[in-house]
């Protein structure tokens, strides 16, 4: 069972219907002795960085969030619920993330070094480079489109957790992960059969988890 954490910042009726596509059983919670019950975490994130930490932390979901994580549980991030799992972001002055990977968040320039400019929110298709293609997301799938909207940006400190990227002006984690912990900067929800197998794939690393545990 995926819990999908409900802190009022998620696209949480895309994910949902996406999970019912895929015949994966999920949940719904904003509260933590709810989701300590699933065996595997969707973070959906959609608006401001400081906003929603502020969210998390008031409503005792980060240090949940941390601590799941550093169990090695299944935890899948998506859109801004990747950029969380990071260090910190200079949204609206620098706000303390997650801190569950290494990397921060700054938001595109929107001018090239070559002095052009160009348009933010990176919004719309963009193709992916595989980096990692035998990364649990990226099972039995290819390189292709996938769906972004996004004003920021994550700044990795290690390209170990690269699994996959986009360019847009500069290289953007689009696919990150460490151990148990991974996230999608686009939405796989909205990114047709890659994005859906993507779902299904952490769908099947879930269950695997369940059974390894017994």
């Amino acid at each position: 069972m995926i819990g999908i954490i409900d802190y009022g910042m998620g696209n949480l009726h895309s994910v949902s219907k996406a999970m019912e596509r895929l015949g994966l059983s999920y949940f719904i919670s904003p509260y933590v002795e709810e989701l300590k019950e699933a065996d595997g975490l969707i973070l959906p994130g959609v608006g401001s960085f400081k906003d929603a930490m502020n969210i998390l932390e008031a409503d005792g979901l980060a240090p949940f969030i941390r601590e799941w994580s550093q169990a090695d549980r299944p935890l899948l991030g998506i859109c801004l619920g990747m950029q969380l799992l990071f260090e910190e972001s200079e949204e609206n002055g620098t706000t303390q993330g997650l801190n569950l990977l290494p990397g921060r968040v700054r938001r595109f320039r929107g001018v090239t070094e070559a002095g052009e400019a160009y348009k933010v929110p990176h919004m719309g298709w963009n193709l992916l480079t595989f980096w990692q293609p035998e990364h649990t997301l990226l099972q039995n799938t290819a390189p292709g489109h996938v769906y972004f909207v996004h004003s920021f940006v994550v700044e990795v400190k290690s390209r170990d957790i690269l699994i996959a990227t986009c360019t847009y002006d500069v290289e953007v984690p689009a696919v990150v992960g460490q151990n148990a912990t991974m996230g999608t900067q686009f939405h796989p929800e909205k990114s047709s059969q890659l994005g859906m197998a993507m779902l299904e794939n952490f769908g099947n690393f879930v269950a695997q988890e369940v059974k390894a545990r017994g």
